[in-house]
């Protein structure tokens, strides 16, 4: 009775450390393949969102900021197209170096991430 418990404990943290990925994403080659188009800024003030490229795919948690890219558009919760234009984005991030950085500048385009 206590092994079914405990089994179904595991399952149910598993189900649930699964529905946390929140930014796992996928880099389209076209832009009608894109769920949020994306404008890369070299400057920290004109972004949205700052982002940390995660090296491993259980970092990019929640909606925070933190980026893991899959190879496969098939394990991503968001397609993005990185776009050359600012004015043809729905999105303006800023890549950091560093993890702690990361998070939304502009609240009011967190829905576009979700």
């Amino acid at each position: 009775m206590i092994m079914k418990k405990i089994l179904a404990l595991f399952v149910v943290l598993f189900l649930a450390l699964c529905g946390l990925q929140a930014q796992v994403v996928y880099s389209c080659d076209y832009k009608y393949e894109a769920d949020v188009k994306v404008y890369v800024t070299q400057y920290k003030y004109e972004a949205d969102l700052v982002v940390y490229k995660c090296p491993y795919k259980y970092e990019a948690t929640d909606n925070k900021g933190l980026w893991y890219f899959t190879n496969y558009k098939y394990e991503a919760k968001k397609k993005i197209y990185f776009t050359d234009y600012k004015y043809d984005a729905d999105l303006v991030i800023y890549f950091s170096d560093y993890k702690y950085e990361a998070g939304w500048k502009k609240k009011e385009k967190m829905h576009l991430m979700y």
